[in-house]
């Protein structure tokens, strides 16, 4: 006779705050994480970026005034340059992440035939391009080049 007895499958439950620390998300679920969290930077700091581009486009005063405030800062040295160039190096990875995700979610769209590996690897080298991109371009804001 046949065993009949199904094995126990594996029960998955909802972790608790505390695990957070202990639980080690796949790459694809930490790229989802980050994909959310820079939509919501680049929305939340939507009025830095208004200011950045009308003061950077609205005259020859106000562009040095634009370039100023990432040398030298505000409000008597209240906030220093370097306060505003972290905030734009910020934006430029949430931008830059948010744009390779979207690529990477475009492409899972069009190919329905996903595998847990590449969803792996799309998810490394999404994280490794927009975190090269980022460094990149940190360092030309930095005045490293």
């Amino acid at each position: 006779m046949a065993d009949n007895a199904k094995t126990p499958r594996p029960v998955y439950r909802n972790i608790h705050v505390t695990d957070i620390v202990t639980y080690r998300l796949p790459p694809a679920g930490i790229v989802s994480i980050l994909h959310r969290i820079s939509g919501a930077l680049m929305f939340l700091l939507m009025p830095f970026i208004i200011w950045m581009f009308d003061t950077s486009v609205s005259s020859e005063i106000s562009y040095d005034t634009f370039t100023s405030v990432f040398t030298v800062g505000c409000g008597d040295g209240a906030m220093p340059g370097w306060f505003f160039k972290l905030v734009a190096l910020g934006l430029i990875w949430a931008y830059l992440h948010h744009f390779c995700a979207g690529i990477r979610h475009l492409l899972m769209e069009v190919s329905h035939s996903y595998t847990k590996q590449v969803g792996k690897s799309s998810a490394l080298a999404t994280l490794a391009v927009s975190i090269g991109l980022t460094v990149v371009l940190g360092a030309k804001l930095f005045g490293l080049f």
